[in-house]
């Protein structure tokens, strides 16, 4: 009887210390990047490596759900554009990833738990791990997709959706040279439930530059400072992007910027 009084005891206690879903993934994950990032280059190292984000592809779609995005495929794979530590792409968000031909359109869709976990992890990068002071910090908008940088220019004020629990859009400019000029990408991000939304578009919006940030990038860059010239086009860049955002609520192209965002936010199955 105590054996069997035993039995039905553990039963019971076992759910309660199961691994999570997104655990489960995030287990997974990281096995394959410890196997990875020791592995030599091969053809077959190469077919694992392909094999392996089909795996974590499958695993995801369970975890988020089916998706549907205006205008995006209706099938997403993992965002994971690698498992080998170190390389190039390494470390975007968790979750499944959208995108159009040329990826002019990008989305993607994950969840909070593992936007929490993904956020922990780039704490050392200067990401926030507070979601909402993520969302308006240009570190997540640079690490979430692609590899290249992303200098936030302003926010704009979208309308959330009820459904929503939170909606922020940005403006900005994304590359991997010169970040400085007319501000083109706007993304959105949104949470609904438990699921998170990313949706980023390049070439959203013609804007123009603001002449007194232009006065206050040619300013900073004047100036002599003990710093060498990379520490002081950073600081130049960090006033003109402060700049931008105070002045451009004024601009003439910031009511349709503002208005494409929130067409942008639209095209999200939140309803």
């Amino acid at each position: 009887m105590r054996s069997l009084a035993l039995l039905c005891l553990l039963a019971f206690a076992t759910p309660a210390h199961a691994a999570s879903p997104e655990q489960h993934y995030l287990d997974l994950r990281d096995r394959y990047i410890a196997k990875f990032s020791k592995a030599k280059e091969s053809d077959e190292t190469s077919k694992q490596h392909d094999a392996a984000l089909d795996e974590l592809t499958g695993v995801l779609r369970g975890l988020v759900g089916p998706v549907a995005i205006k205008g995006l495929p209706a099938e997403g794979k993992t965002n994971a554009d690698t498992l080998f530590k170190g390389d190039s792409g390494f470390g975007h968000l968790d979750g499944l990833g959208f995108a159009t031909e040329g990826d002019k359109m990008q989305a993607v869709v994950t969840t909070t738990a593992l936007l929490k976990h993904w956020l922990a992890e780039h704490r050392a990068d200067g990401m926030p791990e507070d979601i909402g002071a993520a969302f308006r910090s240009d570190r997540f908008y640079y690490q979430a997709i692609q590899d290249s940088a992303f200098a936030k220019y302003a926010e704009l004020p979208i309308t959330k959706p009820a459904s929503a629990s939170a909606a922020v859009a940005v403006l900005g400019v994304r590359g991997n040279g010169d970040l400085k000029g007319p501000p083109h990408e706007i993304d959105v991000v949104a949470i609904q439930g438990g699921k998170v939304f990313f949706l980023a578009a390049t070439d959203a919006v013609k804007t123009a530059e603001i002449p007194a940030c232009e006065k206050v990038w040619k300013q900073m860059m004047a100036k002599k400072v003990p710093e060498d010239s990379m520490d002081k086009e950073d600081q130049a860049m960090d006033a003109y992007t402060k700049c931008f955002a105070r002045k451009a609520p004024s601009q003439s192209w910031f009511a349709a910027a503002t208005k494409k965002a929130q067409s942008q936010l639209e095209l999200l199955p939140l309803r």
